[in-house]
C-alpha cells in the first residue's frame, strides 16, 4: 500500500458484530464520500448497508428495501442525502448517468453494491469494502476488509485506529451515537455502555495552513490548539481550581482520542428562537468572576509527564483574528480593502488593545458562550456551570470572555439582561479586591468586546464564502449590533469613525 491507500479488516462474528461496524463506518461518513460494498451474493452487503442507514436516519424500523430491481433507493438523512445503489442489474455503466449518481456524489453519500458494474466510474478518492463469507467458523461468520483510497486513506486510518482506543478503553461494544458537531474538524459520539454515558472527542491534529505571516500559519499566529493536549491540560486545570470541566477518562494524546465525563444536554438557553435562561446566565458571570480574582498558572502538567505552557493572547494574535473582518467580511459585502485601510485598522487596534494588554492577563477560555455551557443542577454555585471548548485558552485580558458570555454570537442577549450581568460581574469582583478598577474594566470590556465582534463577522463570513456554511450568516445582523455597541465606549473613538467610514453594514439578511 502507498500513503494514498489505507487498509484493515475486521472479524465480524455474527449480525451483530456487523451493525455495530455498519455504525463505525457511518458515524465517519462525511458529504461527498463514496462507499462501495462487494462480496459474493449472501455475503451481507444489504444487510451492511441497512443498518448504516437505519443510524444515520436515527429510526431502527426504517424500510430500507434491497435496491437489485430499482437499482437507487435515495433518502434525506439529517446529516445528507445517500444514494443505496445496488448495480447488479445494470446492463453498462453508462447507465449511471441516467441514474443521477453524479449529482448526488457531489453533496451526499453514496453507498454502492456491486462497484464491478462502474468501472472506469468510479473516483480515486473513495472507501471499498468486501465482505467475504468464512462458514468454517460458522453460517454469520464474516471477514470485513476496509480500504481507504486517494483522501479517504487517512480516514480509513483513523478508523482502525480508533477501533483500537475503544477495544483498549473498554467500550469495543459500546453503543454509539454521532453527536451535533461545531464548526470545527472535531467530531463526537455519546457512547453507551452498561448503561452509562461518556463523550468521545475524535480531533485529529490539526494540520498546519499555508505561511501567511513572517513564514507562519494563521493557526500559529492566534495560538489555536494543534491537538488535544491543551485541552485535557485545561480540563485537569479548572477541576484543580474548583471549576467544573469534563473528567478524562481515557486518552490517546498522539491519535486525538479523549473519552470524557458526559455533562448532559441540560443548556443554558430555551425556546425557539433561544432565549437566555438568566439564572443560569448569572451563575456563568459569577463563574467568570471567581476565575478572574484567582492566581493562575501559565504552565500546566500532562499525564504522560510532559507540561503544556498557554500562551499569550498577544496583539499579533488579537490582530490577525480582528483582520479576518478585511478578509472575508469587507469582500463579503462587496468592498476590497487597500493596503493604506488595511495599515490603517491594524495602528487603531493597537492602540486599541494596549490598555487591555497592559492589565490584569488571566485564562481566557475564547469560547465561553452558551453553545459550551453545560448546566449541571446537582453540583452548587458556580460549580453547576459545565465547561466545554476550551483547548484553545490562552493568557490574555479578563474582559475577553465576559464579552463572550454576554454578547453570545448566536443568542440575543436583551440589552438589560447583559447590563445586569455586567453589574453583577464587577460587583463579585469589587468584593474581593478592593484594587478593582470597575471603569477600567469596561473598557477593557469594550475592546474585548468590539475585537470578537470584529472576528466573528469575518469567521461568519469565511464559513458561508470557503466552507459552504451559508446558516452562520443569519447571525450576522446581532453579531454587527454587538459591534456597534462596543464601539459607542470613548475610548474607541477613532476605531469607530474608521469602521463607519470603511466597513458596510450587516443589519439585514
Amino acid at each position: 500500500m502507498t500513503a494514498r491507500e489505507s487498509r484493515f479488516t475486521v472479524a465480524l462474528e455474527n449480525e451483530q458484530a456487523t451493525q455495530r461496524f455498519a455504525v463505525e463506518i457511518a458515524n465517519a461518513l462525511e458529504p461527498g464520500d463514496l462507499i462501495t460494498l462487494s462480496g459474493d451474493l449472501g455475503a451481507g452487503k444489504t444487510a451492511f448497508a441497512r443498518a448504516l442507514i437505519r443510524h444515520i436516519a436515527g429510526d431502527p424500523e426504517l424500510a430500507v428495501p434491497s435496491p437489485t430491481f430499482t437499482l437507487m433507493q435515495v433518502y434525506e438523512l439529517p446529516r445528507f442525502t445517500l444514494a443505496h445503489a445496488d448495480l447488479y442489474r445494470l446492463s453498462s455503466a453508462d447507465e449511471l448517468a441516467e441514474l443521477g449518481l453524479d449529482e448526488i456524489a457531489a453533496t451526499g453519500v453514496v453507498l454502492m453494491e456491486w462497484p464491478d458494474r462502474a468501472h472506469g466510474w468510479l473516483p480515486a478518492d473513495r472507501i471499498d469494502i468486501v465482505l467475504t463469507l468464512a462458514p468454517a467458523r460458522g453460517d454469520q461468520y464474516r471477514d470485513a476488509q476496509v480500504t481507504g483510497y486517494g483522501k479517504l486513506a487517512q480516514r480509513v486510518a483513523r478508523i482502525e485506529a480508533l477501533r483500537t482506543f475503544l477495544h483498549r478503553s473498554g467500550y469495543a461494544l459500546a453503543e454509539r451515537q454521532r453527536m451535533q458537531g461545531d464548526a470545527s474538524t472535531r467530531l463526537y459520539e455519546r457512547l453507551i455502555s452498561n448503561a452509562t454515558s461518556t463523550i468521545l472527542m475524535n480531533a485529529p491534529r490539526r494540520p498546519d495552513g499555508p505561511p501567511i505571516r513572517e513564514g507562519k500559519p494563521y493557526s500559529a499566529i492566534a495560538h489555536l490548539a494543534e491537538d488535544v493536549r491543551p485541552f485535557v491540560a485545561m480540563a485537569d486545570g479548572l477541576r484543580m481550581l474548583g471549576f467544573s470541566a469534563p473528567e478524562i477518562h481515557a486518552a490517546d494524546l498522539d491519535q486525538g482520542f479523549l473519552l470524557l465525563e458526559d455533562f448532559g444536554t441540560d443548556a443554558f438557553v430555551t425556546g425557539s428562537p433561544p432565549a437566555p435562561i438568566a439564572p443560569r446566565y448569572g451563575e456563568a458571570a459569577d463563574l467568570l468572576a471567581a476565575l478572574h480574582a484567582r492566581q493562575v498558572p501559565s504552565m500546566l502538567p500532562l499525564p504522560d509527564g510532559t507540561t503544556y505552557a498557554l500562551h499569550a493572547y498577544d496583539s499579533e494574535a488579537f490582530l490577525i483574528e480582528a483582520e479576518l473582518l478585511l478578509d472575508w467580511y469587507v469582500p463579503h459585502r462587496g468592498v476590497a480593502p487597500d493596503a493604506a485601510g488595511r495599515d490603517t485598522f491594524r495602528r487603531l487596534w493597537r492602540d486599541a488593545l494596549e490598555p487591555a494588554l497592559g492589565g490584569q492577563q488571566t485564562w481566557v477560555l475564547r469560547d465561553f458562550h452558551s453553545p459550551n455551557l453545560i448546566w449541571l443542577p446537582d453540583r452548587k454555585g458556580y460549580r453547576r456551570v459545565g465547561l466545554l471548548d476550551f483547548q484553545d485558552a490562552v493568557i490574555g485580558p479578563t474582559g475577553y470572555d465576559v464579552a463572550s458570555l454576554l454578547q453570545d454570537a448566536r443568542v440575543d442577549v436583551p440589552d438589560p439582561l447583559a447590563q445586569e450581568l455586567f453589574a453583577r460581574y464587577v460587583a463579585r469582583r469589587s468584593e474581593v479586591d478592593a484594587s478593582f478598577d470597575p471603569a477600567g474594566f469596561a473598557a477593557i470590556y469594550a475592546v474585548m468586546a468590539a475585537q470578537r465582534a470584529t472576528k466573528v463577522l469575518g469567521i461568519f463570513a469565511r464559513l458561508d464564502r470557503r466552507d459552504g456554511k451559508p446558516q452562520y450568516l443569519r447571525h450576522m445582523p446581532r453579531v454587527w449590533r454587538y459591534l456597534q455597541r462596543a464601539l459607542r465606549h470613548p475610548s474607541l473613538a477613532d476605531l469607530s469613525a474608521w469602521y463607519k467610514d470603511n466597513v458596510p453594514a450587516f443589519d439585514r439578511l
